[in-house]
């Protein structure tokens, strides 16, 4: 199991636990976690489940692909140099802890 702590913008915390092989965006919406919409269910074309990883996670969670990299200039939120779209990041157990923020808007 795969332990994600999503940090709301008003700073609140959702610890929530997950599968390795799903996606971050899979698990906040299994959850229930408010701020990942998802519009597209997974398929990197809406980048309404932008988020930012948190410090010390960014290398493990991986870069954005190419396709990943456009769509994050579609944000509604601010880009960052940690955004990512929470539907590319794939759980695995090396992720176990991984902290994610949510943007104030998708």
């Amino acid at each position: 199991m795969v332990t994600v702590t999503f940090i709301h913008a008003d700073e609140s915390e959702q610890k929530v636990t997950g599968v390795a092989g799903s996606t971050v965006m899979q698990l906040a919406i299994d959850e229930g976690v408010e701020g990942i919409v998802a519009e597209c269910g997974g398929g990197c074309a809406c980048a309404t489940c932008h988020c930012y990883i948190g410090d010390g996670w960014v290398e493990l969670a991986g870069p954005p692909n190419d396709f990943e990299t456009e769509m994050l200039d579609g944000t509604a939120a601010q880009r960052k140099e940690n955004s990512r779209l929470s539907c590319q990041i794939t759980l695995s157990d090396e992720l176990d802890g991984l902290i994610v923020h949510l943007p104030e808007e998708q």
